[in-house]
């Protein structure tokens, strides 16, 4: 059986990381049932899953939760968007006047 981490996008533009075996069933869960979808997501819906990735075991999954939810959120978004990690980063140090680098 496959575990799936995913970034869900709420209603308010807050995004939420969470595992499960079934996206599909997990996002309906989210949005209709206030037993087994996320209390916290209760008032930000409707949820619309937009990043998943599938891991062999639920320990795997976990650890890469909780790998994302330490993360900032524009890293998270780096993430649903397909951008490399430090893409905010090179912006900055390509428009900004201090620290640009002096061409050789």
């Amino acid at each position: 059986m496959y575990w799936f981490v995913y970034i869900a996008r709420c209603n308010d533009n807050t995004l939420y990381t969470g595992i499960t075996t079934d996206l599909i069933r997990r996002e309906s869960e989210h949005n209709t049932n206030n037993r087994l979808g996320a209390k916290s997501l209760r008032s930000k819906r409707p949820i619309r899953i937009v990043y998943y990735e599938k891991h062999g075991s639920q320990a795997e999954a976990r650890s890469r939760e909780i790998e994302i939810k330490g993360w900032k959120r524009r890293y998270k978004l780096q993430l649903v968007l397909g951008l490399p990690r430090n893409f905010f980063q090179k912006i900055f140090w390509a428009t900004s006047s201090i620290g640009r680098a002096i061409p050789s």
